[in-house]
């Protein structure tokens, strides 16, 4: 088995795929022609968005997101973890906490993402030793 994507409830897909674009640098992969579904090119796991108009045509009700108080983040790694969170500010993110030095040897930062969906910006961990 492999972990294939991440799907996030969305109220406009095609506006989240240019955000995260624009953002962080992510690659277009899929929009659906309805606008509906879309996808992200990551790496080996998909960033999705699914709009909260189809989840609910669906019989679902998807929650809304609240960066303060979240019940999961998505994170991106860089080695400029300063530049990215002022681009992603620059692209229409709120900011959540500013670039810090974490006592593990990582930078960490955090915005919420035009949705409210909690988005860590970190630098990789440094090896301890």
């Amino acid at each position: 088995m492999i972990f294939r994507y991440t799907i996030l409830y969305v109220q406009d897909v095609t506006r989240s795929l240019s955000f995260y674009e624009q953002a962080l640098g992510l690659k277009r992969g899929f929009l659906h022609d309805s606008g509906d579904y879309g996808e992200l090119v990551t790496g080996g796991t998909k960033l999705a968005f699914s709009s909260r108009t189809l989840m609910e045509s669906l019989g679902k009700s998807p929650a809304r997101p609240d960066a303060a108080a979240p019940v999961f983040e998505i994170a991106f790694e860089t080695d400029d973890v300063a530049g990215a969170f002022q681009a992603a500010l620059a692209a229409g993110a709120a900011p959540v906490q500013e670039p810090r030095d974490e006592p593990w040897g990582q930078v960490t930062s955090y915005v919420a993402d035009p949705d409210g969906y909690l988005v860590e910006i970190c630098s990789p961990v440094a090896n301890p030793g």
